[in-house]
């Protein structure tokens, strides 16, 4: 930040145990996939003295992306952390996947850290879902930096892309984001591309050349002092404008030359309240170089600009039963309170549990109270357990460095937690408490999966409570009218991830089945029914037979029974067996085998035996006579309808509305959101919508998003339910 000249890594060798808040960082990297977040992280890896050539550690793994999943899909699955040592300050850099399937991860990762670095690749600009992203974080002040990385790409273009990042972040105040630095280029290629090979302190005036493979201080020359100088007039009024100092911009504009060093700690005052957004530029190191060009200066900015644990507002604190609980939180001396911000299963160590300490210490051998609240809808039971904390470490790639103690504000492992899932708090025995999770978005894609044999069949409820244990984004349902096992993903790509990971880590091999809505059917009009159930084979016999009357009823009316008996033909004592047995063939189906709901059955006449009429008995003609009735009569085949609310950019509202219309959609209304975007507002058939979570990604460049929920059901077209018959037809 001060443009120090760095010559050497500055602290080479393993990340240690924080030993007090001050000396914390942890910062997100968040963008696209492809940004070049992962290379990044290894680059400033490299630079800290912490690897020993680009993106290795000793033993020859990678620090990000190591896991065998990562190397075959070629992209980051899941939240990495890795901790580097900088100028005596720890840095926990947690390197999040890009692409939207894994979003959980990315919120996982925004919970742990207390500033953003937004990567930004200079040959594809800024999308959609990155500039979500920075509204999401700004919403809670967090404060951010920006990298612009692939310098080196044809037609790349360092000062027109500060100009795209100020107009997509900057809101109503673009001069809040502002280089720091400005690239320096060497003699043009071949191809005309004139590489970067080094960097202009806007505020030092120094230059800082990278081309050797080493940061080499020196003064600029004169050829480039007018395009330095203008850029430094508009940092310093830039970092003025945002000073706490309301007389500065008066005194600057007065004529005073206002000293560097106050400029700095404004600069890094206005860095951490979250208000002024610097832009830098990285790449990463050559083959035989030490250091990736401008990881030093964001090293530095990191460690001068970002916030520590202190200053953040921490996450609300209850007792499991919900009554607050005041805390000073970071407070290495105060109650635990720590959040498991990832689960992961190694297959030597087990379970590991990821953690963000916000208050107190965590010590390795100590008792804890593991609370999970709030998370019975994504297939996870309530719990609070005491456990005891085995092994603490610090991760770095596919290693685990043991350490003795995580004080608040700091970052660890816990091996062999068995009961502690994603989102779960740690407390101390004696006084337990609960954080309010994250938000975290609804998994919408259905992917039905049915064991493969039986084997499989053993290990599957095991395998999937691991999964969802480990990824709160998914949810596990088991549906009681399709009898389908359903796990709910966020994309493919997720789903994918989901079965690799039932293969590799827990042994299970699974089919995927098409996925089955809740039908339902209902007659179309008013019927009878006669049941006749007479056995006499020797013995005590069977004699029921009752006469009943079906009419359809309005939607939500559910099974209506009414007993109309008179004289006695059907026995008092028979009557509730009539009800139990055409309440359970309804719920079997009187067509296709869905359950029935939304009619009146009305019980007319009937006889009955002095000694073989039974229980049992009328509970058979009251399924057969619902049977008959049915035969008779027109039944509707019903489907469930979902009312869905879509937010999407103004500049897909149209090709969305038609889409949805093509889906047997009713468009309620719209109505017009910040930053331009409309809310959608309609109903549609669940049937028409299994595959939306991807078709809207596709609809929209990835930049919309929905929810749903169920509303009714209601009677399906006639030529949809002729084919759905035909294809339950076909099936059996």
């Amino acid at each position: 930040m001060g443009d120090k000249a760095h010559t050497h890594p500055g602290a080479a060798g393993r990340a240690t145990a924080a030993d007090h808040p001050t000396s914390v960082r942890n910062v997100v990297l968040v963008g696209h996939s492809g940004s070049g977040k992962t290379t990044l992280v290894e680059a400033l890896a490299l630079t800290a003295g912490a690897v020993n050539r680009a993106g290795r550690v000793e033993d020859g793994g990678c620090v990000s992306d190591y896991d065998d999943m990562e190397h075959r899909q070629q992209r980051s699955v899941q939240l990495s952390l890795v901790p580097v040592e900088w100028d005596g300050i720890k840095i926990n850099l947690l390197d999040t996947p890009g692409y939207a399937d894994f979003v959980g991860e990315l919120r996982a990762g925004l919970r742990a850290a207390d500033a953003a670095l937004f990567v930004v690749s200079a040959s594809d600009g800024v999308d959609g879902t990155t500039r979500m992203l920075w509204e999401e974080c700004a919403a809670v002040g967090m404060p951010r930096a920006i990298v612009i990385t692939h310098l080196e790409a044809a037609r790349a273009d360092f000062e027109e892309m500060t100009r795209i990042c100020a107009e997509a972040f900057g809101g109503d105040d673009p001069d809040a984001v502002l280089p720091l630095y400005l690239p320096l280029h060497g003699p043009p290629a071949p191809d005309g591309h004139a590489p970067v090979t080094g960097l202009v302190g806007l505020l030092s005036r120094k230059l800082f050349d990278y081309a050797s493979g080493e940061r080499v201080a020196s003064e600029p020359g004169e050829a480039d002092l007018p395009q330095l100088d203008e850029a430094r007039s508009m940092l310093i009024e830039g970092i003025i404008s945002e000073s706490e100092d309301e007389t500065l911009m008066e005194r600057y504009l007065g004529g005073e030359q206002v000293d560097v060093k106050t400029l700095i700690e404004d600069l890094e005052r206005a860095v951490a309240r979250g208000v002024f957004f610097p832009v830098l530029a990285a790449t990463p190191a050559t083959d035989g170089a030490r250091q990736g060009l401008g990881t030093v200066e964001l090293l530095d900015l990191i460690t001068r600009g970002f916030p520590t644990p202190l200053e953040r507002a921490a996450p609300r604190v209850t007792t499991p039963e919900g009554a607050g609980r005041e805390l000073r939180m970071c407070d290495p001396e105060e109650s635990l309170v720590a959040e498991v911000v990832k689960t992961s299963s190694d297959p030597y160590v087990g379970r590991i549990s990821m953690v963000r300490v916000f208050s107190g210490t965590l010590r390795a051998d100590q008792t804890v109270h593991v609370s999970g609240h709030g998370m019975t809808d994504r297939g996870h039971e309530d719990h609070d357990v005491d456990e005891r904390i085995g092994a603490l470490s610090t991760p770095f790639g596919k290693q685990q460095r043991p350490v003795s103690h995580v004080i608040a504000g700091d970052l660890g492992c816990v091996a062999k937690l068995t009961r502690a899932e994603t989102g779960d708090t740690l407390s101390a025995k004696d006084d337990p408490l609960l954080m309010a999770p994250w938000e975290m978005p609804d998994p919408l894609l259905p992917l039905a999966i049915e064991a493969h044999s039986k084997p499989d069949e053993d290990k599957l409820s095991q395998g999937l409570a691991r999964l969802v244990a480990e990824d709160p984004t998914m949810r596990l349902e088991h549906n009681q009218d399709t009898h389908q096992v359903v796990l709910w993903c966020l994309g493919e790509a997720h789903a994918d991830v989901a079965l690799e990971r039932l293969r590799s880590r827990y042994g299970v091999q699974v089919d995927v089945v098409p996925h089955r809505v809740s039908l339902r059917e209902t007659f179309g009009d008013r019927a009878a029914g006669r049941g006749r159930h007479v056995k006499q084979s020797g013995g005590h016999g069977q004699y029921a037979i009752c006469e009943i009357e079906v009419e359809p009823l309005p939607g939500g009316s559910g099974i209506e029974f009414v007993d109309k008996v008179v004289g006695g033909a059907v026995p008092r004592q028979f009557i509730p067996s009539v009800e139990k047995g055409v309440r359970t063939q309804a719920a079997k189906g009187v067509a296709a085998g869905h359950p029935l709901i939304d009619v009146r059955i009305t019980l007319l006449d009937g006889k009955a035996h002095s000694v073989d009429s039974s229980d049992a008995a009328f509970q058979t003609a009251g399924a057969l006579a619902l049977r008959e009735a049915a035969s008779e009569a027109r039944i509707h085949l019903l489907e469930p309808v979902a009312e869905v609310s879509v937010l999407v950019g103004d500049d897909y509202v149209g090709a969305v509305m038609s889409d949805l219309s093509g889906r047997r959609g009713k468009v309620l209304g719209t109505e017009q959101t910040s930053g331009g975007r409309t809310l959608i507002r309609a109903e549609v058939p669940e049937i028409e919508i299994g595959r939306y979570a991807v078709d809207l990604r596709s609809l929209s460049h990835g930049t919309a998003r929905f929810d749903r929920r169920y509303a009714r059901h209601e009677p399906m077209p006639a030529q949809v339910a002729d084919r759905m018959r035909e294809e339950v037809r076909a099936a059996s």
